[in-house]
């Protein structure tokens, strides 16, 4: 396949490509973050990078060929967890510039597949506005099935559908619970809690920056987060701790040292930012190939 992926990311939509078998041809990432960048060299060195997803009209690619295109646009406007500016907020209308690129494909290839994914938050009135734009309703899935997290998202596709009475829907079924507990992935300690909250982008600047993870202000900050909902602790020699870089690789479903050539606060930056990789690898098992 020739895939384009918008809001690359740390390219969980290669990896799970990868994982399913499916042959990768040319991927196309447009990604801005040079970590998310450094991330998916990496692992992938044949990745062709083309750059801000607001010029796409600049970019050199055989657009015809484009089999599938990805979308995990901004959900910063509507998560719970921001401010709700919307839909048409200055991140979350970066929505609109996928639905251009993805008609203009269309227009030249009217089989290609698409993936959209966003937050299980955002508001009703904001999933019709997308759902209509897309020409389908979306599945609901909770990464919690797969991993120790709750990660309730919606995901947009055409790769299966079905018809309703009165709307074109998402036909991915529910991928089976594999019932796993935070405990269950912990390297060491103890869970408090027995599945953790969603990983968020915004602790890597919390946190990140301390020094000292043993010091009264950072013990005092994770027990007021955790008792708000907003971030788990674990229980650790007298002391209260956050995840560490491989506890959060697998809240994603990753193998262990997946992001280890980057620092703990870029790793938990696009961990928190990102696709949970089993989700993603369950989605793509109804490709035709």
């Amino acid at each position: 396949m020739n895939v384009l992926s918008l809001f690359n990311g740390m390219n969980t939509g290669r990896q799970a490509l990868e994982n399913v078998g499916i042959k990768v041809n040319k991927y196309y990432s447009s990604e801005i973050k040079p970590y998310a960048i450094e991330l998916t060299q990496h692992h992938f060195p044949d990745t062709i990078q083309v750059g801000d997803v607001t010029k796409w009209k600049e970019w050199a690619i055989d657009w015809q060929t484009i089999d599938l295109i990805l979308s995990g646009s901004p959900c910063q406007d509507l998560s719970s967890a921001g401010k709700r500016a919307g839909i048409n907020g200055s991140k979350s209308s970066l929505f609109f510039v996928f639905v251009e690129i993805l008609e203009h494909i269309k227009s030249l290839n009217p089989k290609v597949l698409f993936l959209q994914e966003n937050v299980g938050s955002a508001n009703k009135y904001d999933i019709g506005i997308m759902s209509r734009a897309l020409g389908v309703y979306p599945v609901r899935i909770n990464s919690s099935l797969v991993t120790a997290q709750l990660r309730d998202r919606y995901y947009w596709s055409n790769i299966r559908t079905k018809e309703t009475m009165f709307d074109v829907v998402t036909d991915i079924p529910q991928p089976k619970d594999k019932n796993l507990l935070l405990q269950n992935i912990i390297t060491q300690g103890r869970a408090i809690d027995k599945k953790a909250f969603a990983l968020l982008q915004s602790t890597s600047v919390s946190f990140g920056g301390y020094r000292d993870k043993k010091s009264n202000i950072v013990q005092v900050a994770l027990r007021k987060r955790h008792k708000k909902s907003f971030l788990n602790i674990i229980e650790e020699e007298g002391f209260i701790r956050y995840f560490n870089q491989i506890e959060l690789e697998r809240l994603q479903g990753f193998q262990d040292g997946y992001t280890s050539i980057l620092s703990w606060n870029k790793s938990m930056s696009l961990l928190g930012d990102g696709w949970t990789l089993p989700i993603i690898e369950h989605i793509f098992k109804f490709i035709e190939q």
